[in-house]
């Protein structure tokens, strides 16, 4: 029987390659419509009181690190910075369970998106993504760029996720360590995803094999996101989860280019993807209007979101996850970028939400601390984040992204250092946590002082201040912002109690140390000596 969707654009490059064969299961290139329709056909969603897409993940919330696993192939097994999140596995579990995932998906509807990752066209990367899940088909739709229809037709896949959401290994025959897996093959250009239907699989999966290929290529791959002024001045905020990364970016008196992958090659920056993907848990018109403005579109994807009686988001309720999400097309935000693509920042900007009251709200770092921090991907946890967490704890997370880094740390962090110093660009450590005090007895600093310090450095108005240097992690503090008390610029001044202050300030600064200490071997002498003195 002919269905709805013979008129869909179908590559000439078929599925063959993956050991699919042809039927009329397989469904191509569906548009955003017909994916709403097979999703809540198949009873993977249902639609909230705005006509979003509802979805629940099932048992996984969010990624699983521990079952993600690369190959271990000639071709870059000595690229590769083993241990940690680079989890090796050999050839033949890969390929035993690439063979049963086939299997499995013989008989099934199978559906395909065609696409592209990375804006700038020099650099970007075919992405075909081959699912069960339709969600997963909207998803990638959303967050990926989508190719026009008439280059459907000859697009040779780059790189093809192939997942199996609802195929579970059996860690004791296939050599996984669960029975859900997330397998890379750079050699044979696939990811394989079994046993979850979490998307930021599929989307993180992507992330990390640019961040393998474009250092190759001399682009610097970052976990960012990006803004450009009126005058074209780009600025990048790299930070991790809690430091205000995307509301410091989307400022709506500027251009967002995007809100979480960047690269940066010779010509500028582009954008990673086509999309956003929001965490929601206690969203507000009131504290982010534009992000919460599209969950209330048709076409915005809401993961494990808790809706009432009327369907209507509980964005506060978090009894399925912290991590609920909203996955929606960039354009969906008034003052996105239409091409994803700026110039070379002339500002960067490395967010921490440091609980324990010690570093400076703003202070400017030298290329070598620019590496430094870049490498230490410092923030804090607070009590009541995760269970077990009852007073802050250091977190560092190298170059603010480690799960999705395949490469050892200072390879990033070198070409970031060189590109800064090519361009000319400022690089400033802002604290968004604490001050007069660690978390409990400090305050959180002010977002309206943030905003002010920013906006400051970003408009130039800071190149020429007076700075003095914080004697234990030596960074660069104004004496004065405009707009700021300069009663806050000190951390130690905000202390009541001075000896206190030196006490943590050197605490912290053990911390960094002692986290250092596993990058030091492949460390240049000048990059060591940017941290900090005790």
């Amino acid at each position: 029987m002919k269905n709805s969707y013979d008129n869909q654009p179908t590559s000439k490059i078929g599925l063959e390659y993956l050991g699919l064969k042809e039927c009329e299961n397989v469904l191509w290139n569906l548009n955003p419509t017909e994916l709403y329709e097979q999703a809540i056909c198949n009873e993977e969603a249902i639609l909230t009181d705005k006509h979003a897409l509802l979805v629940h993940t099932g048992k996984y919330t969010g990624r699983s690190p521990k079952d993600k696993f690369t190959v271990e192939e000639e071709s870059s097994i000595n690229d590769i910075d083993w241990g940690g999140f680079n989890q090796p596995i050999s050839k033949e579990i890969f390929e035993n369970l690439h063979k049963k995932v086939v299997d499995y998906l013989a008989d099934k509807k199978i559906y395909v998106k065609d696409l592209y990752a990375g804006a700038d066209p020099s650099y970007r990367l075919n992405v075909r993504v081959v699912s069960e899940a339709a969600y997963h088909a909207l998803f990638a739709h959303n967050m990926f760029i989508n190719p026009p229809d008439k280059d459907l037709l000859n697009i040779e896949p780059g790189f093809t996720v192939l997942a199996a959401p609802k195929f579970q290994a059996d860690p004791e025959v296939d050599g996984t360590r669960t029975n859900t897996f997330i397998l890379c093959s750079l050699e044979k250009k696939i990811i394989l995803i079994g046993g979850t239907l979490y998307s930021g699989e599929v989307k993180k999966g992507i992330f990390g094999v640019l961040n393998y290929l474009l250092p190759k290529k001399d682009v610097m791959p970052m976990h960012c996101s990006a803004n450009m002024d009126k005058e074209g001045k780009t600025a990048v905020f790299f930070g991790l989860s809690g430091t205000g990364k995307t509301t410091l970016s989307a400022d709506s008196s500027k251009t967002l280019i995007g809100d979480d992958e960047h690269g940066w090659s010779d010509d500028g920056i582009f954008n990673f993807e086509g999309g956003c993907y929001a965490k929601t848990i206690n969203l507000s018109r009131e504290h982010e209007p534009e992000i919460f403005d599209t969950t209330q579109m048709p076409g915005t994807i809401l993961e494990n979101v808790v809706v009432n009686k009327d369907r209507v988001p509980d964005f506060d309720d978090d009894s399925l996850t912290q991590n609920t999400r909203c996955a929606y097309p960039i354009s969906y935000i008034p003052n996105a970028s239409d091409t994803g693509i700026g110039g070379h920042p002339e500002n960067i900007i490395f967010l921490t939400a440091d609980a324990f009251g010690v570093l400076p709200p703003i202070s400017r770092l030298t290329p070598e601390q620019a590496m430094y921090h870049f490498i230490s991907g410092y923030t804090a946890k607070v009590a009541g984040t995760e269970r077990g967490v009852t007073e802050p704890q250091a977190t560092f997370s190298a170059c603010f992204g480690a799960p999705f880094m395949p490469l050892h740390p200072t390879v990033y962090a070198e070409l970031l250092a060189e590109k800064i110093r090519k361009h000319n660009s400022k690089v400033w450590l802002v604290n968004t946590g604490w001050t007069g005090g660690m978390y409990g007895e400090g305050k959180r600093m002010k977002l309206s002082h943030t905003r002010q310090m920013l906006n400051e450095a970003i408009d130039g108005n800071l190149d020429d201040a007076n700075y003095f240097t914080e004697p234990v992690f030596g960074l660069q503090i104004p004496e004065s912002v405009e707009g700021v008390p300069s009663s806050i610029l000190n951390p130690r001044n905000t202390w009541s109690d001075k000896n206190a202050y030196d006490k943590k300030a050197a605490e912290l600064a053990a911390m960094f140390n002692s986290n250092f200490e596993k990058f030091s071997k492949l460390a240049s002498k000048e990059l060591v000596e940017a941290g900090p003195v005790i």
